[in-house]
């Protein structure tokens, strides 16, 4: 009897580089740069980012010179205070572009109010929206959700996000609970720990809504600081909150063996937010391959481009 292992494919997103949010962080970093530096290292696939060109043609020839695919692309939503069709407007070109690419993951992030993005704003002040709230946006992001998936084929995976309205573990919790099957969840292991909720937890809870994995691991102590000091996001990225998968304190063996047994197939996207400055691009981009490679093997998977 032939048996075929259950395969993963690694990515990355460029915010290694260079951060979009804030653009002193490798902002002279060229695109050239760091997709010769994602190839070199064996990533299969990368995430757009704000130096990438947006015309498709221009940009598949760009990718396919590297041997690169496009695995999706961070969309700012605000349908806390748009209607689905106005949203569905504004969304449009970006998702033209991802489908022109064979995308099949929107990440799509609530961005009203964006307490993240100022740099020093305490995390404590992000943005709430109470259970009406909730319901009327979980039905927004619903119909719009289901719009990506019937003209583009392209499903919505929500971003959990520190500074966002979903952002803990009840947050994300009550919007699984509200938002209709079309809405995936974007599990991102080190905004899950940020929230203060293990993402082995959120796994248990909502495995069957993961449609798309981003790996960023977190030092613990600069956790601890970033609490007590109740830093801003970006604050806390510069004091060094975020590293690679296998450089900080998640699970991972745990959590890729949690993914293998849901039958999660899709992307594992290393995105570590740090400086360039002081975590060499090259270097930490092979440490995140090396590490989720060798333990996504351990876990039962099988690596393909």
């Amino acid at each position: 009897m032939f048996y075929s292992p259950a395969t993963i494919r690694i990515g990355i997103n460029p915010i290694g580089w260079s951060n979009d949010a804030m653009p002193e962080l490798g902002g002279d970093t060229p695109l050239e740069t760091c997709l010769s530096e994602a190839a070199q290292v064996g990533y299969s696939g990368i995430e757009m980012g704000g130096k990438f060109p947006r015309e498709a043609e221009t940009l598949s020839q760009v990718l396919e010179g590297h041997g690169l695919q496009l695995i999706s692309g961070w969309y700012s939503g605000n349908l806390v205070a748009r209607s689905a069709d106005e949203e569905w407007r504004l969304a449009g070109p970006h998702l033209q572009l991802l489908a022109s690419q064979g995308c099949k993951v929107l990440v799509y992030a609530e961005t009203w109010n964006e307490s993240f993005m100022e740099i020093c704003r305490p995390m404590s002040t992000r943005p709430l929206i109470d259970d009406t709230g909730m319901q009327a946006y979980a039905a927004r992001l619903t119909e719009f959700a289901d719009r990506c998936l019937a003209e583009y084929g392209i499903r919505l995976g929500i971003h959990h996000h520190i500074g966002t309205i979903i952002e803990s573990g009840d947050d994300i919790d009550r919007l699984m609970a509200l938002a209709g099957p079309s809405v995936g969840l974007l599990l991102d292991t080190g905004h899950c720990l940020s929230g203060g909720i293990d993402p082995i937890e959120v796994l248990r809870r909502h495995g069957a809504r993961v449609c798309h994995v981003h790996c960023k691991d977190v030092r613990a102590p600069e956790l601890e600081k970033a609490r007590v000091k109740d830093l801003g996001f970006m604050e806390a990225v510069l004091e060094g909150l975020y590293t690679v998968p296998g450089d900080g304190c998640i699970d991972y063996p745990t959590l890729l063996s949690g993914l293998k047994a849901l039958g999660y197939q899709g992307w594992l996207v290393v995105e570590a937010e740090q400086d360039p400055e002081v975590a060499n691009p090259l270097q930490y981009a092979r440490m995140g391959y090396d590490y989720l490679e060798r333990t996504a093997r351990t876990a039962g998977y099988a690596i393909t481009r």
